[in-house]
């Protein structure tokens, strides 16, 4: 039985998530060009509050700097010095999603945005080659982290530059969202790893989608509970990205819990 640093030749699984990844993004090519909608910056709870604008969707951002700060002072638990460069990629942009999204949330608009979006590419990009170099191949974090995060930092980048010349182009941004979830969802039903880390990621996701959810009915939530959708995207966002952190603590468990075999001639 082969492990994931160990993969035999012509794994299919391997085939399987480069066609994946393939398509998606020949298919985002195909699509036409995706403008930022500016109905995006009118969110149902406008209120100010101690001179702050937009109060709790400001506020609501601060959990992502505490997730970020907390999982940075525990970033000796990690089984693999190897995992460090990742997993500190991933605090450090978690942080700056706390501070970036808390401007843009200040004084919506198409550039502010760029705050926002910037640091979660970057988050999104670094657990996903974390968990390919858990998954898959230890090698494929080392050599792909770093062009992968340029790659995330890149597609917001691009978008601001298309905005500005009035072509808008989400498309890539897009791409670097929610093909890394995909990719990930794969991965974990692909190949072996730790239970843990398995299902602090399936939570992650979960809470991920009950964001999307409430971000999606702003106004109506707001108007039933008197607290906006769009804030609470934020704190399911936040518990999302907690249970996204205990899962990448647990990383390599499976390995380090296989059990030993002794020789027959071994003493005791």
């Amino acid at each position: 039985m082969h492990t994931a640093s160990n993969p035999p030749r012509g794994d299919w699984r391997g085939w399987l998530l480069g066609g994946v990844a393939l398509v998606a993004i020949v298919g985002t090519l195909l699509v036409p060009r995706i403008p930022q909608d500016e109905s995006y910056h009118l969110f149902a709870d406008t209120r100010t509050i101690a001179g702050i604008p937009n109060f709790w969707n400001v506020i609501s951002n601060a959990p992502f700097a505490l997730v970020g700060i907390y999982g940075l002072t525990v970033t000796p638990r990690l089984l693999s010095r190897s995992l460090w460069p990742g997993y500190i990629a991933f605090c450090i942009a978690v942080i700056g999603v706390s501070f970036g999204s808390a401007y843009y949330h200040y004084a919506p608009s198409t550039p502010a945005l760029v705050w926002d979006r910037l640091p979660m590419s970057i988050a999104f990009m670094a657990v996903f080659t974390l968990i390919l170099g858990d998954r898959v191949n230890p090698a494929l974090c080392r050599t792909l982290l770093g062009p992968l995060l340029i790659i995330g930092a890149a597609s917001v980048f691009y978008w601001s530059w298309t905005e500005r010349h009035g072509i808008g182009d989400l498309r890539p941004y897009a791409l670097v969202q929610f093909l890394p979830f995909l990719l990930i969802a794969l991965m974990l039903r692909l190949y072996p790893g730790s239970r843990e880390s398995t299902a602090w990621l399936w939570s992650s996701f979960l809470m991920y989608f009950l964001a999307k959810v409430a971000e999606r009915f702003d106004a109506p939530i707001y108007r039933a509970v008197g607290f906006s959708g769009h804030s609470m995207k934020h704190l399911l966002s936040a518990l999302a990205v907690l249970f996204a952190l205990f899962a990448l603590l647990h990383l390599g468990l499976a390995q380090t819990h296989r059990p030993v075999r002794l020789a027959r001639n071994s003493p005791g």
